[in-house]
């Protein structure tokens, strides 16, 4: 009768347990036990259980369903462990389609393809896609994990539109299941460029057309204001395109910036660090010591009457200030040819021979360039 009636006392047990690994799911998680399935808030399966446990008396006393076990001979059965939670897998995002890899950047109200994977495939599992921008969550998207095609890893796809300007972060995160454990994918960041800036413009649209510009090399003005000297960049990277010759930073332009176009081409990395002027786009370029772009200037170079000499030269004067004709900061390289800052610098060959350069950016020039200082010119 005492073994009756043990049995009976644990019997109701059964009606709140869960399989191992079941307890403590997340909320709305369906919790499965003998017989049939209970809805249960996080944790409560686990605190209903124990409730329900009989307590052991002082002297280690066994709660009686794991003394009539005992009595009859039988072992407490292991915990099955299909039911337990797989390990966190590893896993990956990255951006398929939509960003210039290169540059990682693209145009506001682009639709990017986001593919991600993860190394252990887990049937009915979501991951959540959210995205930032400049550090605040501007997004976030649910997608179901599907098996890959080894059966054994799982991948993810969705499309993301990003609109407005600045740097963006995408993160792929996975919550802990009662089926796979938590997994996060390193976060993949990219600068998102606007369709179009205007003078005065300021912001964050503008900051990061000019960190592109500045990585080709052009000169940028004040950070975050679409400034003179912004404008003559723009410029500037529309002559290296192939462009109307305007200070407009389009959709167009933008669309090209974003693509990473606009490169200039040295032609003499041979020469060490020296000057090259491209008379065909009106352009001229600073070139270090290893051959790279440090900056790109707009120029205007000789008129058809008094064209500007080809070949490559040395600097042999400097001259500081503003002489009689108006040249600022002149560096002569052949005869009375000069690098020199002038009050006008049309997009088109105007001057007696010389490369003019805008008077703001004449010092810089001027102190860049050295006696002995390589001029190359050519078409």
């Amino acid at each position: 009768m005492r073994r009756i009636a043990a049995l009976i006392a644990a019997t109701p047990l059964a009606l709140v347990a869960a399989p191992a690994g079941a307890l403590g799911a997340q909320d709305g998680v369906a919790a499965a036990g003998d017989h049939g399935v209970i809805e249960a808030p996080q944790g409560s399966a686990t605190r209903a259980v124990r409730a329900a446990e009989p307590q052991p008396a002082d002297g280690g006393a066994q709660p009686a369903e794991a003394a009539a076990k005992q009595a009859s001979g039988e072992e407490a059965a292991a915990p099955d462990e299909a039911d337990a939670p797989a390990p966190g897998a590893e896993m990956e995002i990255e951006v398929a389609r939509g960003i210039n890899g290169r540059h990682e950047s693209t145009l506001s109200g682009t639709r990017l393809r986001v593919e991600g994977s993860v190394s252990r495939y887990v049937p009915g599992q979501q991951v959540t896609v959210r995205t930032y921008r400049r550090g605040k969550k501007v997004g976030t998207r649910e997608v179901t994990v599907l098996p890959g095609d080894d059966g054994t890893t799982g991948r993810f796809v969705l499309g993301v539109r990003v609109v407005g300007s600045g740097h963006f972060v995408l993160r792929a995160s996975h919550g802990a299941t009662a089926q796979q454990g938590t997994m996060r994918a390193p976060g993949v960041g990219f600068d998102v460029l606007p369709t179009r800036l205007r003078g005065g413009d300021r912001g964050s649209g503008v900051s990061v057309v000019q960190k592109h510009l500045r990585e080709l090399g052009y000169v940028t003005g004040r950070r975050g204001i679409y400034d003179a000297r912004t404008r003559r960049a723009v410029l500037t990277f529309r002559k290296m395109t192939g462009m109307r010759r305007t200070s407009t930073a389009s959709e167009a332009m933008l669309e090209r910036l974003a693509a990473g176009q606009g490169r200039f081409r040295v032609k003499h990395r041979n020469h060490g660090r020296h000057l090259e002027a491209d008379l065909s786009r009106q352009v001229i370029a600073l070139i270090g010591s290893d051959g790279d772009v440090e900056r790109i200037y707009p120029t205007s170079t000789g008129a058809r009457s008094t064209p500007t000499v080809t070949g490559s030269f040395r600097v042999y004067r400097k001259d500081p200030g503003t002489n009689s004709l108006g040249m600022v900061h002149s560096v002569y390289f052949i005869r009375g040819y000069a690098v020199h800052g002038y009050k006008s610098v049309p997009t088109y060959p105007a001057s007696h021979g010389c490369l003019r350069a805008p008077i703001p950016d004449a010092r810089s020039i001027y102190n860049w360039m050295r006696m002995g200082t390589r001029v190359d010119v050519y078409r």
